[in-house]
C-alpha cells in the first residue's frame, strides 16, 4: 500500500449562496453531491470495510471542496459550467418548499436557465476548469 500523497486531475467542488442558513448549507451540499455521484461514476471510491468486517458504502475518493459566494457569483459560476459542459448539480431556492424528488424536478423545470433563482451548484472535472467555473467564489469558512 502507497503512502504518497494522492493527487487528483479532477476537482469536485459545492458553491453556495452566501446568504443561506446553515441548516440549509448542510441540506443543500448533502442533496448537490447526490447527484455527482450518480452521473459521474468515476469519483466513487471503493466500499468501506472496519476491522471486524462490518462492511460500509463507498464514498467520494476524493475531497469535495465548498465554497461561497454572491448571488451574482454563483449564477456567473452557472454559466460558465454550463458553456465548459462539466457535470453539474443545481439547487434552486424553490426545493425548499418542495418534499420529494418528483417535485424538485418539476420546480426547476417550471423555470428557464437564466430564470433559475440558484441557491447551490455542485461541479466535477478537470482541475483548472472547476478552478475557472468557480472564479470570484471564497473557500467556505
Amino acid at each position: 500500500m502507497s503512502t504518497e500523497p494522492m493527487r487528483f486531475d479532477t476537482k469536485i467542488a459545492v458553491l453556495l449562496r452566501e446568504d443561506l442558513e446553515p441548516w440549509q448549507r448542510l441540506n443543500v451540499t448533502a442533496f448537490l453531491v447526490s447527484g455527482l455521484g450518480t452521473m459521474v461514476p468515476e469519483v466513487i471510491g471503493e466500499p468501506y470495510e472496519d476491522a471486524d468486517g462490518v462492511r460500509y458504502l463507498p464514498m467520494f475518493r476524493q475531497p469535495v471542496l465548498v465554497f461561497e459566494s454572491t448571488k451574482e457569483t454563483l449564477t456567473a459560476a452557472h454559466g460558465r459550467a454550463l458553456s465548459r459542459a462539466l457535470p453539474r448539480a443545481i439547487f434552486t431556492s424553490d426545493l425548499f418548499a418542495t418534499g420529494n424528488d418528483r417535485d424538485n424536478r418539476a420546480a426547476v423545470r417550471a423555470v428557464g436557465t437564466a430564470d433559475l433563482d440558484l441557491v447551490g451548484m455542485a461541479v466535477h472535472g478537470p482541475r483548472n476548469a472547476v478552478g475557472k467555473v468557480l472564479k470570484g467564489a471564497r473557500m467556505h469558512p
